[in-house]
């Protein structure tokens, strides 16, 4: 008696600590977020970047999170203080899902395509680094978005509002429904992701450490040829200066980006593979 009084206490504190969470926490990501993401659409829309294939992913992620941000978290802060319309109304529960799930696809492939094209960029193969350009930057862009509103297409079939069986009201109405979003997110949004992030960032350092050793050694062959040429080697490699600087830039920001993205993401593809295999109702984790 003492135990079953004890576990329906430390249930009903918990579900308002989860109130209080969803509350106050989703408002602080909510601002975070927005103002992040602003501000990083503000910046990379400078004339410097327009012609930076790199920059210009990174400004086309900027508002896909952004719109995943105000597609996941404002519903989320309305059912905190009253009544969730995601909860309640079918078309609003459906076309959410598919905003979150889709948008949440994109953003990781987006940046798997920024690692690819700086991995092309630092290529000492001339072939390779042609092939970083912002014309083909845009074209796999919107193969990207394409598909991954595609994959997430059976939302609108699957999903249904006012269930009483499930994680959340607004869920997947059938086991197999459950399984295929599981399987799709574990898989396709977050694993493969991350396996070519760090497989194509590891490349690139690796690019960069060869094109050092390279500069290093044009830099000693022109110490031993004669002043004019040393000269006009110095020139030119003032001028390309600022360039260089702002691709280092992008490469030392991709590469955080793709470290936070691990951090963040791995824990849960671990827990939506772990509700799909042994759970039948699965978490309600992705959508919280």
């Amino acid at each position: 008696m003492v135990k079953s009084s004890y576990n329906e206490s430390l249930i009903e504190l918990l579900d308002t600590l989860t109130i209080q969470l969803d509350r106050y926490a989703a408002i602080f990501i909510f601002l975070f977020g927005v103002v992040g993401n602003v501000l990083n659409i503000f910046v990379l829309s400078q004339r410097t970047f327009h012609s930076n294939s790199c920059a210009w992913i990174f400004l086309t992620a900027s508002v896909v999170n952004l719109v995943s941000i105000l597609s996941g978290l404002i519903t989320i802060m309305i059912g905190s203080w009253t009544t969730n319309p995601t909860n309640t109304i079918g078309w609003i529960c459906k076309l959410r899902a598919h905003l979150v799930f889709s948008t949440r696809t994109m953003a990781p492939w987006l940046i798997v395509l920024a690692t690819i094209d700086r991995w092309l960029l630092s290529s000492i193969d001339a072939i390779r680094r042609r092939k970083s350009t912002l014309k083909n930057a845009q074209r796999w862009a919107a193969v990207i978005i394409t598909l991954s509103i595609l994959l997430y297409a059976q939302v609108f079939y699957c999903y249904e509002a006012n269930l009483t069986d499930a994680p959340l009201s607004c869920y997947d109405k059938t086991v197999i429904c459950r399984y295929l979003t599981d399987l799709s997110f574990v898989s396709i949004t977050v694993m493969i992701p991350v396996v070519l992030m760090i497989l194509f960032g590891l490349l690139t350092i690796i690019n960069a450490r060869e094109s050092q050793r390279r500069v290093q050694s044009l830099t000693r062959g022109n110490h031993v040829s004669g002043t004019n040429r040393s000269s006009r080697a110095t020139a030119g490699s003032s001028q390309r200066k600022p360039t260089r600087r702002t691709e280092q830039s992008l490469l030392r920001m991709l590469l955080v980006q793709v470290l936070v993205l691990c951090i963040l993401t791995i824990p849960l593809s671990l827990d939506r593979f772990y509700s799909t295999l042994y759970k039948d109702n699965g978490s309600a984790t992705v959508l919280k």
